[in-house]
């Protein structure tokens, strides 16, 4: 089992460049091009601003070829990204596709983009089947992921887009290609209010599940910290993943654990992240689920 961690965190910190070399270091097999950072979402207008990150720039392919690069100089490679969030500017779908490109070139398989947590399955299905044929010209797979909305009066989580097990499976139905899959977040699907776990969302997946997104929480809170430092058992979670054969890789989205850090630090947190997705690779090679 290969492990993965996404960047952005680190990028904040010493740029994508330094991020990608520093992860191999690290230990992993593979960098997940993170692109949080590449727009600002006007809410009241509802559009996505691009920044002067380089992947609006006009040399935006040598720069995502210089990332690929990077990593196989240092012996890994991009497995996936995450597309600027949120999905649901009027002008999203342009910025989606710059997104879908950047991943092809970086050498990823797969690009995460949110779907409109309150929007319907077929609004969502809409979104995502404009994006599809432009995805599959660049062999890159879209994966839609489970959200969660908030209760404040219960301060729990409440249901929103692939929450659970029936919606997920209901977005997935709707769009029905072999392009479109199911990136499951662990942390998401642990969170009080939601009525799942990732167990059950694993197993209701099945061979549609083919990337990850793995943090610890408190049960509660979308924590986003390192595995075995929370609440999360991820035994069942593992078992269910050998049970049905997943074959992707088991990539960190544990932002939390480097924000903050000062660019002295970033390595020894980088090298705790790999420890901690190791183990949890190792329990999967280990399980006779």
């Amino acid at each position: 089992m290969k492990t993965s961690t996404e960047i952005g965190s680190s990028s904040l910190i010493v740029g994508n460049e330094k991020a990608v070399e520093l992860v191999a270091k690290a230990g992993f097999d593979a960098w997940d091009f993170s692109m949080f950072d590449v727009t600002h979402c006007d809410r009241e207008k509802m559009i996505l601003i691009p920044n002067d990150h380089p992947m609006f720039g006009k040399d935006y392919v040598a720069y995502c070829r210089k990332l690929k690069q990077i990593g196989l100089d240092n012996g890994i490679v991009c497995n996936q990204s995450h597309a600027p969030y949120p999905s649901c500017g009027k002008n999203s779908i342009d910025i989606l596709k710059r997104a879908i490109e950047c991943t092809a070139e970086a050498g990823g398989k797969i690009c995460i983009i949110h779907p409109n947590n309150s929007q319907t399955v077929e609004e969502n299905a809409e979104m995502y089947e404009l994006l599809l044929p432009f995805a599959k010209q660049h062999g890159v797979k879209i994966a839609t992921e489970n959200m969660w909305n908030w209760d404040g009066e219960k301060k729990q989580a409440t249901s929103a887009a692939c929450s659970d097990e029936k919606s997920f499976n209901a977005h997935l139905d709707a769009v029905n290609d072999p392009f479109f899959v199911a990136c499951l977040d662990i942390g998401h699907a642990e969170m009080r209010g939601l009525n799942t776990s990732a167990e059950k969302m694993i197993l209701a997946l099945g061979d549609r599940l083919q990337a990850l997104h793995i943090h610890d929480n408190d049960k509660y809170h979308d924590s986003h910290q390192i595995p075995f430092s929370m609440d999360i058992d991820f035994t069942k979670a593992v078992n269910a993943l050998k049970k049905i054969g997943y074959k992707g890789y088991f990539t960190l989205e544990c932002d939390a654990h480097i924000n903050g850090r000062s660019a002295d630090t970033l390595f020894d947190g980088l090298c705790d992240m790999q420890r901690a997705v190791r183990r949890l690779a190792d329990m999967f090679e280990a399980s006779q689920a």
